[in-house]
């Protein structure tokens, strides 16, 4: 058994991530991040929640470019197909829950 402190976590790089635990073909990632990811479509399903900071989630659809403001506690979750991108508000924790290998 281990516990994690997000707010503890640092990385060396931007959207730098500590595996927490891999299940069935999915992982769980804590990211550390001072700068926004790049547009992209994930090929599978994730789940992104924010432990600790702020980040306006960017995203595309049919009627335009949008943001929602998420703050700890709060979660999106990205089917496949949907165009985003996460940035952060200063630093931010984010917890990802993905497929194996996805971007």
């Amino acid at each position: 058994m281990r516990f994690v402190t997000a707010g503890e976590f640092t990385a060396e790089q931007a959207w730098g991530a500590q595996l927490l635990a891999s299940v069935d073909n999915a992982t769980v990632r804590l990211h550390w991040t001072d700068s926004a990811y790049v547009w992209h479509v994930n090929d599978g399903t994730e789940v992104f929640v924010v432990v600790d900071g702020i980040v306006d989630m960017h995203y595309r659809d049919s009627e335009g470019e949008h943001v929602e403001r998420l703050v700890p506690g709060m979660m999106c979750v990205a089917e496949v197909g949907d165009e985003h991108k996460a940035v952060p508000v200063g630093e931010a924790r984010i917890l990802v829950i993905e497929q194996a290998g996805s971007i």
